[in-house]
């Protein structure tokens, strides 16, 4: 993870600083993709009802991952492996889905379409 630390010059004099801070100096730590974190944030904020979806949709997914595993899906970030695990667990999910939603003959016809 890559952290960005700021020690602002502006804080001494900031109309902000009782509120923010008691030291001399304020360090801000950013992580570098922070600003999506924002970006996302703010949608949540316009239209918190999209939690409500993601839970029932995306969240679905992880779930029915780890209960097939039994345990965590994605792998340990420590462990350096799994990568490629993940991936295949992903490709089984998403084929058991097709195939409950297709079955097996509208599979093979939509496979025979999409490769001409």
């Amino acid at each position: 993870m890559n952290l960005r630390v700021y020690w602002p010059s502006a804080c001494p004099r900031c109309h902000l600083k009782e509120r923010c801070s008691p030291s001399d100096y304020r360090r801000i730590r950013r992580w570098e993709h922070e600003h999506v974190l924002e970006v996302m944030q703010r949608r949540l904020d316009r239209k918190p009802e999209a939690m409500t979806i993601r839970r029932s949709t995306v969240e679905h997914v992880f779930g029915t991952l780890k209960h097939w595993i039994g345990g965590n899906p994605l792998p340990d970030p420590d462990a350096g492996t799994g990568e490629h695990r993940n991936e295949l667990q992903v490709l089984a999910y998403n084929l058991k889905r097709v195939l409950n939603i297709l079955g097996v003959a509208g599979m093979m016809k939509a496979m025979k379409l999409a490769t001409g």
